[in-house]
This record gives C-alpha cells, sequence and structure tokens, in this order.
C-alpha cells in the first residue's frame, strides 16, 4: 500500500523540520546567528491516468487525469540572513554590522572564512582576533600601553597610546558582500565560507553604498524569533501525528484486507 511509504516520508520530513527548529532555540542566544528554515518539495508523480490524451474510443481528450504523488523529500535548509536587533555592550572590542556585511577572517587553515559575529578581542601580540583565536583581516595590532581603542562607523580604527595627545590609526576594516548570501555555507563558530553558489566576495568599506555600517561597543543578536519557533514546533509535533495517523490507518486497512483473504 503506497499510503506507508508515502506517510514515511511525512514523517521523516517533519523529524527534520523539529531538528531545524531545535537548533534555533538553542542558538537563539548566540551572537549573529541567522535562524534556518526547513524547505520541502512533493516528489514524483504515479500516473493512474494521463490528462490530455484521447479517450478510448472517442476523439476528445482527458481534462484532469489522475495522478498519485509519492510523499515528500527535503529541498533545502534556508539560513534567513535577516538583520538581528543591535545590543548595547559597552566593550570596546565589541562591533556589530548595522546593514549588509561580512567580517573577514583568516580561518585556521590560512583560508579567508567570514562572519558576522563582532566580539572580538586582542591577543598576547594585540592583533584583533575573534573569540577562537582566529586573526581579523584586514589584520590590526593595537599598541602597548593602549589607553582606549576607537573605531568609527567607516571601520577606521584608531588608538589613543599613553603619553600621546592625539589618537593615532592602527588600521582600516574593511567588509565583505555576496551576490547569494543563502549559499554560503554555515562551518559552525558563526563562521561561514564561500562556494560556488554564493559567489566570491565583493570587499568593500563600511558605509559604502551597499556595505553596512560598524557599530562599536554594540553585537548583534541573534535573529530567532522564540515565539515563532515555539509555534512552528506545535505545527511540525500535529504534521508528525497527523502523518503517524496515516500509518496506522494504512496499516489497519492491510490487516482487513488480509483476514478477509483467510
Amino acid at each position: 500500500m503506497r499510503a506507508l511509504a508515502i506517510a514515511a516520508t511525512g514523517m521523516s520530513a517533519q523529524q527534520l523540520n523539529v531538528e531545524t527548529i531545535a537548533n534555533n532555540i538553542a542558538n537563539i542566544n548566540t551572537t549573529a546567528y541567522k535562524q534556518s528554515r526547513a524547505e520541502f518539495t512533493d516528489l514524483l508523480y504515479e500516473a493512474e491516468r494521463v490528462q490530455g490524451v484521447s479517450s478510448r474510443g472517442q476523439n476528445s481528450v482527458v481534462p484532469e487525469g489522475a495522478q498519485i504523488g509519492l510523499g515528500v523529500r527535503t529541498a533545502a535548509i534556508r539560513k534567513l540572513h535577516v538583520q538581528g536587533s543591535l545590543t548595547q555592550t559597552g566593550n570596546s572590542f565589541d562591533l556589530a554590522l548595522n546593514g549588509k556585511g561580512w567580517f573577514q577572517v583568516t580561518g585556521p587553515n590560512a583560508e579567508t572564512v567570514f562572519t558576522r559575529a563582532g566580539a572580538f578581542n586582542t591577543n598576547a601580540q594585540g592583533q584583533l582576533v575573534t573569540t577562537d583565536g582566529y586573526l581579523v583581516d584586514p589584520a590590526i595590532t593595537v599598541p602597548a600601553n593602549t589607553q582606549s581603542v576607537s573605531v568609527n562607523q567607516t571601520g577606521i580604527v584608531s588608538a589613543l597610546v599613553a603619553g600621546q595627545t592625539a589618537p593615532q590609526q592602527i588600521g582600516q576594516l574593511t567588509l565583505a558582500n555576496f551576490a547569494n548570501e543563502t549559499g554560503l555555507q554555515p562551518l559552525g563558530n558563526s563562521l561561514y565560507q564561500q562556494t560556488e553558489a554564493s559567489g566570491a566576495p565583493v570587499v568593500g568599506v563600511a558605509g559604502d553604498p551597499g556595505f553596512a555600517t560598524i557599530m562599536q561597543g554594540y553585537l548583534e543578536s541573534s535573529n530567532v524569533d522564540p515565539v515563532k519557533e515555539i509555534t512552528n514546533l506545535i505545527s511540525a509535533q500535529r504534521a508528525y501525528e497527523m502523518n503517524s495517523k496515516v500509518i496506522s490507518a494504512a496499516d489497519d486497512m492491510m490487516g482487513t484486507v488480509s483476514k478477509g483473504i483467510r
């Protein structure tokens, strides 16, 4: 009976849906986390009667036909790159992006990866790094005996060193944009990698047309809406239960047939 296999694909799809929702809820407090959404598409159809063919013994054609769907499959798990709210922290090394753009980071294999989580700090050499110790690109080194660091909206980094009366510019942060942000591959640790789907990064200065501005002393919060996620969770649970009831009903029907044959 096809209903068993069809309902099984529905249960598998809703299980994946719940897993996606669970990951969203787990990252509700993750800096700059982007909500994921599972998307599905229907499977091939089995034709019992094809529309458009001539009726048997007549010149007229079949107007609709009869096609039985064979279930559902996963089409994509899409990252929704919507701006999260900005939260003030007061930390001079916390940087948030207000608009489109990505910070560039030198990854563990010397490759360039991208992040919107601007919870930066300095390492023992005074270099600006992520919470995992990866260097920010372009490299920024804070001089010793620095009393304060300022970053303006265009990404110019200045430091006030002890004994000096005016701050000195120590670097310029640049941002990257992509033609298709949803094509970026998430690597974990709030890092993303370019792919053929995302296209090559377009690097520019913060505040230029199409690029975000940098907000010092702020962090971008997760864009997960807890109320919406709980609603989606309830809907997925109900859909899973309905598919399981289809399997139970189909199993009962097959039992009735087998009893009748005996």
